[in-house]
């Protein structure tokens, strides 16, 4: 079953759309601003977005920047007719469509699948391995748990969140500020010292000598990454 997240601030067009998608079959979740939906993508495998420009918060715009740094999941902008340049600015920073409101649900529901089935051809939906392991680490997001050479890890959940980001990516390095956007979701005041605090605390609950890490290395002037 695929899983749509709806976000607009009109309580009615979401409820609208919440019934067309689940006749269809589909799942839905629902968000009011750019700020909560991610937060749920993050939470939750989604497979579609549909997406209202004009929202308090945080607009739909710039929850499609923030969403476009880690992630190519399908996007299609429910905009006004008078929004004819935030059209143009959303495709260009990544939204796949757009549907004008007030909306026709068959023609919705056409571009849903239309796009749904873009996404799927190109292997976007295939499901996404919840088990990370490199060397005497693992992570397993389905059920939020980390150990250490075989130890349960206790994590605090912006500790989990660093610690995910740096081993999907393995070798990667991310600045701190790439960082705190991530796992924060706020723009990154103070990221600096915030992340290099969660990251000492990570490494002194996964690294046998926290001074020599083996896992969790700083790149001198750019960043962190998980060493592979």
């Amino acid at each position: 079953m695929y899983r749509i997240l709806i976000c607009d601030d009109e309580k009615d067009i979401v409820a609208a759309l919440k019934i067309y998608l689940e006749a269809e079959g589909y799942e839905t979740l629902c968000a009011f601003d750019g700020r909560e939906a991610l937060a749920l993508l993050r939470e939750h495998e989604v497979h579609l977005v549909l997406m209202d420009i004009m929202m308090p918060v945080m607009d739909g715009i710039s929850a499609m920047v923030k969403l476009r740094e880690t992630s190519n999941v399908p996007v299609i902008l429910l905009t006004a007719k008078s929004e004819d340049t935030d059209k143009v600015l959303g495709l260009n920073v990544g939204a796949d469509d757009y549907i004008t409101k007030p909306f026709n649900p068959v023609e919705m529901l056409a571009r849903v699948r239309s796009q749904l089935r873009r996404y799927l051809q190109l292997g976007g939906g295939q499901a996404r391995e919840s088990v990370l392991r490199i060397g005497g680490v693992e992570l397993d997001d389905r059920c939020k748990q980390v150990t250490a050479d075989g130890e349960p890890v206790s994590l605090t959940p912006r500790e989990y969140e660093i610690l995910k980001l740096l081993m999907a990516s393995p070798g990667e390095v991310f600045a701190p500020k790439t960082i705190y956007r991530r796992v924060w979701n706020e723009e990154p005041y103070g990221a600096e010292s915030t992340v290099a605090v969660h990251i000492r605390h990570l490494r002194e609950k996964l690294e046998i000598d926290p001074a020599a890490p083996r896992y969790i290395k700083a790149v001198w002037g750019q960043g962190y990454k998980f060493d592979a």
